[in-house]
């Protein structure tokens, strides 16, 4: 993730919002159509002073009721025709904008599911929230109201001020003088309020990542009694918060004060001007009216510069947020280039094979060591491998390049002969199935949740994996399958939702199977019964598990010791709790040998060279 609530780097904020057109052209005709109303119904407004022009050198000159009656029938219709076509341009951008920004929320969703593990790593959810919801809000209603009036104000300034010179250029000049000093003014303010603007919409995302947080560990919140310090937390954010939108505040009151006051001092300067030179005779009253009336239809157009140009940038900082996440590259679906085997490598013999494999992860420290240095394990078509090492070996590390939730970073992995790195990623994910010691479900109902594990399963596929599980507890459910699991699967026990993700691996009978630890919430009668029932699927399978307990390893043919990143010792159970020290201590919970005992098995649990089946090395 980039460095946390970093100054935003020297960009122009239309070099930032072009990044929009791809979204924005589908409806380019509705706003452009949009546009070009509210640029009509504003310049109707500057015909008002022109109709009051008419009014005071005609009939109240000459005293004519009729000709006021007129003008004022004019000015109503002028009125009327200016709200029915800010009217009609609010119709024109509602519907079109909200495709745009359902589109752009849709794009970022299809995106994050897509983006690699590491990804997610890194990056806190609430970060990425505040980017689907408030960021994406506020490019709505920059294409809905900014983006358009920045052209319409403009426009309206410019045909305004064209008047006012053709009326009397030298009270038009007057009003011009106030223009360099705003554009300076303009400028400081663009580049001072992109600070705070970037700043507040990340502490904006640092408080959504807290709010999720406390809600989605609020078990651990109230059994700890920790209400008081995440409440005491959560308003420090708040406060921060707090402190940099009144410093918006702070600059957008600077500003509005200065481009009101500044327009407000020429137009003073106009009318003691204009006022003389009335009463000179050099200048009609009516002029005089529709000068100053002109002056002063166009005060909105430039006091809205800093409210237009506070929603740019914040839109310009908003969209630079939305692309940070979409420049991320994707895990590519397609098939990648193999990277190199060990040398000479054939294809490989079937099952699943680790030749040479190391793992680092992407954020690791240059230099640092690898968390699996030269792995090389062979499991056998048809044989389920246990995983057994202490805790930090590499153990889920191993299992997840499986699946490619991280690609290794030297040698290769592959299945029944062929390279997982020139599978497509789909095709991978048909082929390998896996359950986590941490179970995930989604707020869906049962039979939803573990019907994900497999495309085009039925209720048949369904009953089988639940009644594999053990999970036939759903059936005295009040839907049976088809109750809703909640948020997380919070409504269910740790087992019971274990139970449910280990049903999901196994719904498509898949040909290979990622077990990281499956049973380590299931009380010991559970156990037996999902191992019994375990036991038959991984017949037709080939499996790695992960295992803790000796009840676990029991269901694998042999056992693979991972120690310090790399393959220690594989054998079966029985042969390394004889021969190995450091698996019978990992067993059994004894103490470990002396010194000179681990001194003599150095040479087992330290050889980095590939191991041979059925070794007890």
């Amino acid at each position: 993730m980039p460095e946390k609530h970093a100054e935003p780097k020297d960009r122009s904020v239309a070099r930032s919002l072009l990044r929009l057109w791809p979204y924005v052209k589908p409806v380019r005709n509705r706003l452009a159509g949009a546009a070009l109303v509210a640029v009509v119904a504003s310049c109707l407004g500057l015909v008002i002073p022109l109709v009051l022009k008419w009014i005071v050198d005609g009939p109240v000159a000459r005293q004519d009721p009729g000709g006021v009656w007129l003008g004022a029938l004019y000015l109503l219709l002028l009125g009327v025709a200016e709200a029915g076509l800010f009217g009609l341009r609010r119709w024109l951008v509602a519907r079109p904008l909200a495709g745009v920004e359902a589109s752009m929320r849709a794009d970022l969703y299809r995106h994050l599911q897509r983006l690699p593990a590491a990804f997610h790593d890194r990056w806190p959810s609430g970060q990425l929230l505040s980017r689907g919801t408030t960021d994406l809000m506020l490019l709505r209603m920059f294409l809905a109201f900014p983006l358009t009036f920045l052209l319409v104000n403009a426009t309206t300034i410019l045909v305004g001020f064209v008047i006012l010179l053709v009326q009397e250029w030298t009270l038009g000049l007057i009003l011009l003088a106030p223009v360099v000093p705003l554009v300076i003014i303009c400028s400081v303010f663009e580049t001072k309020y992109s600070v705070v603007a970037r700043r507040a919409q990340d502490q904006v995302g640092d408080l959504t990542t807290v709010v999720e947080e406390s809600v989605l560990g609020i078990r651990i919140v109230k059994g700890f009694g920790r209400h008081r310090s995440q409440a005491h937390a959560f308003r420090a954010l708040a406060l921060r918060l707090r402190g940099t939108e009144l410093g918006k505040g702070r600059l957008l009151a600077a500003i509005w004060a200065l481009i009101t006051t500044l327009p407000e001092l020429a137009i003073g300067a106009a009318l003691v001007l204009g006022t003389v030179q009335v009463a000179d005779g050099g200048l009609s009253a009516g002029t005089l009216v529709a000068f100053l009336s002109t002056a002063l239809a166009l005060r909105w157009p430039v006091e809205s510069i800093g409210f237009l140009l506070a929603m740019s940038q914040e839109s310009a900082t908003a969209t630079e947020r939305f692309f940070e996440v979409m420049d991320v590259a994707e895990e590519t679906q397609e098939a990648a280039v193999p990277g190199p085997g060990p040398k000479g490598a054939d294809p490989g013999p079937g099952g699943m094979v680790f030749e040479g494999v190391e793992f680092r992860y992407p954020d690791a420290e240059e230099g640092s060591p690898p968390v699996l240095a030269r792995i090389d394990l062979r499991i056998r078509p048809g044989e389920t491998m246990a995983l057994v090492g202490a805790t930090g070996s590499g153990k889920t590390t191993l299992t997840s390049l499986v699946p490619r939730l991280y690609d290794t970073t030297a040698g290769r992995i592959t299945l029944d002969g062929e390279d997982i790195t020139a599978m497509p990623r789909e095709r991978l994910r048909e082929l390998v199935s896996v359950a986590f010691e941490d179970p995930t479900l989604f707020s869906a109902s049962i039979g939803e949740n573990v019907l994900m594990g497999a495309d085009g399963a039925g209720e048949e596929e369904l009953r089988r994996a639940l009644s594999v599980a053990q999970a036939d507890f759903v059936h005295d459910l009040p839907r049976g399958i088809d109750t809703q699991v909640g948020e997380q699967g919070l409504s269910l026990s740790g087992g019971q939702r274990q139970r449910l993700a280990l049903a999901r691996a196994v719904v498509g009978r898949p040909r290979f199977l990622v077990l990281d630890d499956p049973l380590s919430a299931l009380d010991v009668h559970t156990e037996t019964l999902v191992e019994a029932a375990l036991r038959r699927v991984l017949e037709d399978t080939t499996a790695i598990v992960v295992a803790h307990r000796p009840s676990t390893v029991m269901l694998a043919d042999r056992v693979a010791l991972l120690s310090g990143g790399r393959i220690s010792a594989v054998g079966t159970h029985h042969e390394l709790l004889r021969d190995n020290a450091e698996y019978a201590w990992l067993m059994s919970g004894a103490d470990l040998p002396a010194d000179g005992d681990r001194a003599a098995d150095d040479g087992v649990l330290g050889t980095h060279a590939p191991v041979e089946e059925g070794s007890t090395r």
